[in-house]
C-alpha cells in the first residue's frame, strides 16, 4: 500500500501543480487512496519532494534527485524571493530577509545538512547561522552572496 501510495504521489505531482499537503491529500483521496497528513508528510520526506517556484510564480511540489541540484535550487528560490542582506561576524552569519521570511530561509539551510553549520535561529526578518568557526562563516557568507548575485 505504501509503495502504491508513493507512486501515486509522484504521478500526481508530475501531472499537477500541487502547492500544499492538503491539496496532495485531496488529490490522493480522489485517486482512491485514504491517508493522513502525517503520513503524507513522511512520504514527502522519504521521496525527497521539495517545493520549487513554478513559471506562474506559485510554489509547487517536485522531486529533486541530485543532492547538489536540490541544494542550489532551494537556495536560489529562497534567496531570490526573500533575502535582502548578508553579513558575518566571527562564527555567525546574519541573513536579513523580507518580513516573515527568515524562518523559511533558515529552515531550508538547516535541511541541507551542511557539515560546518551548527544550527540556525530565525526571527521575523533575521536569521542567525552559527558556523563551526569564523573561516566557515566567512566562506559560507561569500557563497550565499554569490548565489544571490546569480539569482538576481
Amino acid at each position: 500500500m505504501k509503495s502504491q501510495r508513493q507512486s501515486k504521489i509522484l504521478e500526481l505531482i508530475a501531472q499537477q501543480d500541487i502547492e500544499t499537503q492538503e491539496q496532495l491529500l485531496n488529490a490522493l483521496e480522489q485517486a482512491g487512496f485514504r491517508s493522513t497528513q502525517a503520513t503524507i508528510s513522511r512520504d514527502i520526506k522519504e521521496l525527497r519532494i521539495v517545493k520549487e517556484l513554478s513559471s506562474t510564480g506559485a510554489y509547487r511540489y517536485t522531486v529533486q534527485t541530485n543532492e547538489s541540484d536540490r541544494f542550489f535550487s532551494r537556495l536560489n528560490n529562497i534567496f531570490r524571493e526573500c533575502v535582502v542582506k548578508l553579513d558575518h561576524a566571527q562564527n555567525i552569519v546574519v541573513i536579513k530577509t523580507m518580513p516573515g521570511l527568515a524562518s523559511a530561509a533558515c529552515s531550508a539551510i538547516d535541511s541541507m545538512d551542511i557539515a560546518y553549520l551548527v544550527g540556525t535561529i530565525a526571527g521575523d526578518d533575521t536569521g542567525l547561522l552559527v558556523m563551526r568557526d569564523s573561516d566557515y562563516a566567512k566562506e559560507f557568507c561569500e557563497e550565499l552572496r554569490g548565489i544571490i548575485k546569480e539569482a538576481r
